[in-house]
This record gives C-alpha cells, sequence and structure tokens, in this order.
C-alpha cells in the first residue's frame, strides 16, 4: 500500500512533495535525538508517525551528528546538529563547520533543582485553600491517554497559579519526563516578539516604523510596518499550507535560508487591511533582529542572554537555520517546565524578580487585537477575544503550536497552563482548559 502511495505521488507530478516529507523527517528527527536527547524508535513511533512522513527512511550518524531521510529511496535530505545552533536541513555535501563556532551562554546563577519552581524544579508545597486539589489532578489526568492508547497524546502538563507550579503530569510510556525537552513549533513565534520587544526597549526598533528590510526599499513593500509584521497584516502574499509545496514548506524544508525565501515573496494587499497567518513573517522578523544588531555573536546569544537565561529557562534551545537564522516560526526545544517561565514571564506583564525584561506596556500591546485578526490575534500571541474556546475567559491570550502544543495565559485566573504533545486531533483543549480553571476559582 505505502509504494503505492509514492508511485501515485509520482505519476501525477506531485514529486516535490516527497522532499517535504523527507526534510521534514530529518530535521524533526535529527533534532529529537541530538537536541532532546530522546530514543530514536520512540521518536519515530510518536513524531513522525502521520502523513506521508510515516513513510520515510532514516540513517542516523552518531559521529557526524546527522540524519539523512529518504522516501523508498527517493528525494533524500539531511540534517546535522551544530553545538550552539541545534540542528538544521543542509545539502549533502555540507558539514557542521558551515556555521561559525558558537557555545550557548551558561546560565549567570547556579541552578538549584531542590529549590522551588521557577528557580528550582520541584513543586510547590504551597497550600492554596481555593484549589479543588482532587479536580484539578483529575483535570489533567483526562488530558493523557490510558495505557495502551494513542488518540489524546498529550506528552506533558504543567500548571501554574500565583507563580507557583502545582500541577505537572508526563506521558511516561513513551518515556517523556519532566527533563523531556519538547518540541515548540509555531510557539517559537512569541518568542520573536519578545525579542522584537527588547530592541523597542532598547531604542533599536520603533514599532510604528516602517521595516527595516533593504530589499523592500524600491517597491510598495516599503509601507510595511513593524507592526503590520507583528500583526500578521503585512499584506505579503504567502501560503500556509503545509500538505503541498507551499511557501511555508519550500521555507522550511527546501531552502536554506528562511529570512531569504520569505522577504522574497510580493506585495498581494494593502497593509494592514487582511490578517494572514504567515510563518515567513516571523522569520522576517527574526532576520529584522539580526540585520539591527549587525553583530552575528551577539544575534546567537541574544535570546539565552536577554530572556531564557533572566527567567531560568536553561533547558531551551532555539535553532537556526544553515544561513544562522533563528527559525523564529517553528524551531525551539525547552521542558514543559521551561515552557511555562515563558508564559509566566508575560503573566508578570514582562517583569522577572524586579527585572523589566519586556519594554512597559509590551504584554498590552501583545494582548491587543490586530485591526484585521477579528479579535483572534494580537502581536504574535493567538487571543480568545472572539470567544472561539468558549468555555475560556476571554481575556486569555496563549502561543499555539503544531500538533497540539500550547502555552495558556490567564491574567484574570493568575495561571498558565502549559501541555505539549504529538497530536491535537482528538485533543479537546476548550473542555482541557474548563477542567482546569473549575478547579482553580477565582481568587484576588
Amino acid at each position: 500500500m505505502a509504494i503505492i502511495v509514492v508511485i501515485l505521488i509520482i505519476g501525477t507530478s506531485q514529486y516535490p512533495k516527497l522532499y517535504i516529507a523527507t526534510g521534514y523527517g530529518a530535521k524533526c528527527l535529527a533534532s529529537a535525538i541530538f537536541v532532546a536527547g530522546r530514543d530514536p524508535d520512540l521518536i519515530k513511533a510518536n513524531d513522525l508517525d502521520y502523513s506521508v512522513v510515516k513513510y520515510t527512511t532514516s540513517k542516523i550518524n552518531y559521529e557526524e551528528k546527522s540524519v539523512t531521510t529518504t522516501i523508498f529511496g527517493f528525494a533524500k535530505q539531511k540534517a546535522i546538529y551544530k553545538e550552539g545552533f541545534g540542528c538544521f536541513l543542509v545539502d549533502e555535501s555540507s558539514s557542521p563547520e558551515s556555521l561559525p563556532v558558537h557555545s550557548l551562554p551558561k546560565s549567570s546563577t547556579e541552578y538549584d533543582w531542590k529549590k522551588v519552581w521557577p528557580e528550582g524544579d520541584t513543586m510547590s508545597d504551597t497550600i492554596f485553600p481555593e484549589i479543588n486539589t482532587n479536580a484539578l489532578h483529575r483535570a489533567v489526568d483526562a488530558a493523557f491517554d490510558e495505557t495502551g492508547m494513542k488518540e489524546k497524546r498529550t506528552a506533558a502538563v504543567v500548571v501554574i497559579y500565583k507563580g507557583k507550579m502545582v500541577a505537572e503530569k508526563c506521558w511516561k510510556n513513551q518515556a517523556i519526563t519532566s527533563d523531556t525537552k519538547l518540541w515548540g513549533w509555531l510557539m517559537d513565534k512569541s518568542i520573536v516578539n519578545a525579542m522584537v520587544g527588547i530592541l523597542v526597549k532598547k531604542g533599536k526598533l520603533a514599532v510604528n516604523a516602517t521595516a527595516p528590510v533593504a530589499e523592500w526599499l524600491n517597491d510598495k513593500r516599503r509601507d510595511i510596518t513593524l507592526n503590520d509584521l507583528l500583526h500578521m497584516s503585512s499584506g505579503l502574499k504567502w501560503n500556509e499550507d503545509y500538505g503541498d509545496v507551499s511557501d511555508v514548506t519550500t521555507m522550511l524544508y527546501r531552502e536554506r535560508n528562511c529570512y531569504k525565501t520569505a522577504i522574497n515573496v510580493p506585495l498581494e494587499k494593502q497593509p494592514n487591511t487582511e490578517w494572514k497567518y504567515s510563518s515567513g513573517t516571523a522569520n522576517i522578523l527574526s532576520g529584522i533582529v539580526r540585520n539591527t544588531l549587525n553583530n552575528d555573536h551577539q544575534y546567537f546569544e541574544f535570546p539565552y542572554v536577554e530572556i531564557f537565561r533572566k527567567i531560568g529557562m536553561n533547558s531551551m534551545v532555539y535553532e537556526t537555520d544553515a544561513s544562522g537564522y533563528f527559525v523564529g516560526s517553528s524551531y525551539g526545544y525547552a521542558t514543559a517546565r521551561d515552557w511555562a517561565k515563558f508564559g509566566q514571564l508575560y503573566l508578570q506583564d514582562g517583569v522577572w524578580k524586579g527585572d523589566t525584561i519586556l519594554p512597559k506596556g509590551w504584554v498590552t500591546y501583545t494582548r491587543t487585537p490586530a485591526d484585521a485578526a477579528k479579535g483572534k490575534y494580537g502581536a504574535q500571541f493567538w487571543l480568545n477575544r472572539s470567544r472561539e474556546l468558549k468555555d475560556v475567559p476571554e481575556d486569555m491570550f496563549y502561543c499555539e503550536g503544531h500538533r497540539g502544543q500550547q502555552i495558556a495565559i490567564f491574567p484574570s485566573n493568575h495561571m498558565v497552563v502549559v501541555r505539549l504533545g504529538f497530536g491535537e486531533d482528538k485533543f479537546n483543549f476548550n473542555q482541557f482548559l474548563k477542567e482546569i480553571i473549575k478547579s482553580i476559582p477565582v481568587s484576588r
């Protein structure tokens, strides 16, 4: 049956689609092995077990730290790991030396695992009388599959209330623990929001100024503002179809420079008149950060020094493409506990232990609906203003990623909820969040 599928694809001039499958397979398998340290068999069974990707075959080279993937011998793609950059797709002749040497900056303070989250990784022993503990545990348990089942496919859940970790569970049957780094996928766009915000605070960027992209100066794209990009309302022509050879799949799995690919698309609409979800937009913003800093050493360290290390998000690996641009649309790995810290930073209005990491008013700006988004999107964050999640508070804003990654932030409930997983088709986010909220009534 699998061979017939492939023959049909090739026979209908769809051969380029195979490169999307092999690129996805090589990149994701390499990152899960060399960044997250997970077992290859479990990665194939959970991360790569759907669509055409499940028919791919990969060879792992532990000495070179690379993965080469084909589909029945066709459409070869190679991903390689380099310290400080994560994994990225390369041409067959490429090696890790294609990028400069760079090591991740160490934490500025010694990390004590015995301390309570977020300073450490132990559960809070603080008693919150308003929490119905049994109901909370039932809500968390209900997010996971029963033994032997793979429907909800939840990998990890963390619940933070008033700055304390009050619930946590991992999919132990699939070897997921509290130390397992898991992909953020499209949640990584929200990290781009933070990087841009920090440069705004430093006076290096201005939200309402035109986007500093030199390639746009001689055509109508020169009118696109940074605000338009943050709001996904740039007017750029973009196809976010992951099931075909599209702008997004070409950018992620065929090209080696995400920024260059994204800035080369033409203008389709007047800026700020139409909302269109675009992973290319996030990579344009990532490139703007790099060009603004104009120093690759500072760029590679920027999110670590300015965000991750300050909030103790020490497991985070923010990956680049083969050209050294952070793939701000898609590629970051961290534990569920550390993803929760990122959510907590926004719950605390961008302040962490007295350090104003994000500029004053930035979180309010982030949560304000984009003009053309009909209440569902702000600045690189999703919103619930339109009540798409009908049983969830309207003030919730959240990061959301492929296959059901989510950081839900509830200002009125003093709460952050993280759900990471390997699928979302049979996972009901509205019901999941509703039950957690019911277990912790609003308390001022």
